[in-house]
């Protein structure tokens, strides 16, 4: 066995690269196929990439096969995995989708905006200040064409938009979560958009997204470009291609509902789904990028484009977890640590895992950077850009990952841990030996948990106080 630190052990063993591929090779040949990340020597290519991010929405941690699904085949993503580098220790920004999205197109914690203290953002009057910058506006103002496809879920029309935000196009939901065939959203409205209009289209959502990405990737384009391809599969309501019946039932339900609450109880679906709909549902989401990814092959941008896939925040109700704690919604590994996959075949190897704690904020500083974009000083980025860790090999400075949201706190250095629970009470935990977070040390190790407590509320006075509930 080669010569691994603990950190990269403990990802070994429990990241998922030892599980077998949809069944389709051993545990030893997964674990022999990667290793452990190391930067290519530099070339002599200066040639600013495209970007293609592309989000899952609610997609567990562990729900790719390449992660450790033993029941969910994902050859597209497991390719894409084995192309490039597989991350397993990536978190998103928050615990639900509002801000988390605000993280990642902001770089910065969500709290730093009174729209990212929604979680998620559930009314008309709250959105992304159209004034913040943002990673596509960014990249606008340093010569990138700018898109966004899927959900947006920074806020609605007429105040809110991607189009208003930085991206030059945009087409797809506004919303949460919408009814993947009749287009109705978490307000019980059509929500279905070309730009600021309504687009009338009542197919399979994921199809719909699916081949709007495939044209724009396909395009001749005379720059470089920034695509945020943001699916709401696997995400509620627990429908896949074919599912009609089920739709008209769902569609029926929110029509008739007549407050808010009766709208998201008919749109969750939480009466209906099972472990095998979720299956599909993921399934489909990988055929999806699949297609996507063979376009952009096709086009012959393939080599000059970075892709970066990952998840708006943890797996909920039907995901594979294992061995993580919590779900979505909370600040256990279960609730924050997503499958993050990048690939860039200019500049970096593939068969790779890195084992570096990275989350949503990062990679906002990463693209920038690759890109030529400067953040506005006036809004200093909370992410750390992993542009030379990636390119040279260089170090990571020692830095703290943050999370907050009301009742729950998380701090990460290095392989340590510091975690509030709903009740109040202060956990702290070894990630390299205890991901399932069991094994709590704070009686242990009285002085490391108040040093990270203390960091903690060092970050968290500098950000917005929570409105009164």
């Amino acid at each position: 066995m080669p010569d691994l630190s603990r950190r990269a052990f403990g990802g070994l063993v429990g990241g998922g690269a030892v599980t077998a591929v949809a069944g389709t090779a051993t545990a030893a040949e997964a674990a022999s196929a990667e290793r452990p990340f190391k930067a290519r020597p530099a070339n002599a290519s200066r040639r600013r990439p495209n970007f293609l991010i592309i989000l899952g929405d609610d997609l567990g941690w562990a729900d790719l096969s390449s992660y450790g699904a033993p029941h969910i085949r994902t050859p597209n993503l497991d390719r894409l995995a084995r192309q490039g580098v597989r991350f397993t220790d990536a978190y998103s920004g928050s615990a639900t989708c509002s801000p988390t999205r605000f993280s990642l197109y902001t770089g910065r914690y969500p709290g730093r905006t009174k729209g990212g203290l929604a979680e998620p953002i559930a009314s008309k009057t709250q959105g992304l200040d159209p004034n913040h910058p943002t990673l596509a506006s960014l990249l606008k103002k340093a010569g990138y064409s700018t898109a966004l496809i899927g959900k947006w879920h920074c806020g609605w029309l007429p105040d809110y938009s991607p189009t208003k935000s930085g991206w030059d196009e945009f087409f797809g939901n506004f919303g949460g979560a919408l009814e993947y065939f009749s287009k109705l959203g978490q307000l019980g409205e059509y929500d279905l958009y070309e730009g600021d209009a309504e687009y009338k289209d009542l197919r399979y959502y994921t199809t719909v997204l699916t081949e709007r990405a495939v044209e724009y990737v396909s395009r001749d384009h005379g720059k470089p470009w920034l695509l945020n391809l943001n699916f709401t599969t696997p995400h509620w309501p627990w429908l896949a291609e074919g599912d009609e019946e089920t739709s008209a039932e769902i569609t029926a339900k929110i029509r008739a509902a007549t407050t808010q609450a009766e709208i998201k109880t008919a749109l969750s679906h939480y009466d209906g789904g099972s472990v095998a709909k979720y299956t599909q549902m993921v399934e489909s989401l990988d055929a999806a990028v699949g297609e996507v990814l063979a376009a952009l092959r096709r086009s012959r941008q393939e080599n000059d484009t970075v892709v970066l896939f990952a998840s708006d925040n943890g797996g909920e109700r039907w995901s594979y977890l294992w061995p993580l704690s919590g779900a979505k919604s909370n600040l256990q590994e279960g609730g924050i640590r997503v499958p993050t996959i990048v690939r860039w075949p200019s500049r970096i190897d593939g068969h790779q895992v890195s084992h570096e704690p990275n989350f949503s904020p990062d990679w906002t500083a990463t693209l920038l950077e690759l890109g030529g974009a400067r953040p506005d000083p006036a809004y200093p980025l909370d992410g750390t850009s992993l542009a030379g860790y990636l390119l040279r090999g260089e170090e990571l400075p020692e830095r703290d990952l943050f999370w907050r949201v009301r009742d729950n706190r998380a701090l990460r250095r290095d392989d340590w841990k510091y975690y509030r629970d709903h009740d109040g009470a202060d956990h702290l935990y070894n990630l390299a030996e205890d991901q399932r977070e069991q094994a709590d040390l704070a009686p242990d190790q009285p002085e490391l948990l108040a040093e990270l407590k203390k960091a903690w509320e060092r970050i968290a006075g500098g950000l917005l106080p929570y409105p009164a509930s």
